[in-house]
């Protein structure tokens, strides 16, 4: 199983909401999970090192001649029952590679996430992130955000939305204007901020989001 995050628009959270993910369902499923970093962020969010080159920057460039096990000899074991496929400093492409990419991701055993940063119709990652089985919108309920969704080049199977005290829309808006359901609510936390900003993710995983996260990853893991 695939499941790409994405957002129309930066800062909304989309590379913690999806290493929270690969490591909620890193515990929960029987062969750990995989975190695909298409955005470049990851590394700093769950504090290990950036391992720069090669990674799937590299991969998408070899075209047809990569091996067969040249995917998984990009994978890195970040603890946790969660491995993780680096970006690679070069750029993401051509889009019929990032086509293969997203179906040698769909068919892993394992549950694979997917952080595809912003997607707009110029994003390299909208192919694997059409591709996915599962395509979650990171968003927080901002009317510059919800404006952006309509011209977004997906429509997404379900909403991670990040709630803040004090906006004037919420949830029910958000399902009418994106057209999809509300998988996981995540209040924003300026605690949850320290520790991310600490690169502290994998090894403080804050329990606002293990708890909001968890019961979308349960029928993911299964």
């Amino acid at each position: 199983m695939l499941i790409s995050c994405w957002s129309v628009k930066g800062g909304a959270g989309t590379t913690v909401v999806a290493s929270a993910l690969a490591l909620v369902l890193g515990r929960s499923a029987a062969a750990g999970s995989l975190l695909a970093d298409l955005a470049g962020d990851v590394p700093a969010a769950i504090g290990v090192a950036d391992p720069g080159d090669p990674g799937v920057s590299g991969w998408l460039a070899a075209g047809r001649d990569v091996p067969a096990d040249g995917l998984a000899r990009l994978e890195l074991d970040i603890g946790s029952g969660v491995s993780l496929l680096p970006r690679g400093r070069g750029a993401l492409g051509p889009p019929e590679r990032m086509e293969a990419l997203a179906g040698l991701l769909a068919a892993d055993p394992r549950p694979v996430v997917a952080d595809c940063g912003v997607l707009d119709h110029h994003a390299p990652a909208v192919p694997l992130a059409a591709g996915a089985t599962q395509s979650l919108l990171v968003i927080r309920p901002c009317y510059l955000a919800l404006r952006r969704v309509a011209a977004a080049p997906i429509r997404p199977s379900g909403v991670v939305l990040l709630t803040e005290t004090g906006r004037a829309l919420g949830r029910s808006d958000v399902e009418n204007v994106v057209g999809a359901p509300v998988r996981a609510e995540i209040p924003v936390d300026p605690g949850v901020a320290r520790i991310i900003d600490a690169g502290m993710l994998a090894s403080r995983m804050p329990r606002s989001v293990d708890r909001a996260l968890r019961s979308l990853a349960l029928p993911l893991a299964a």
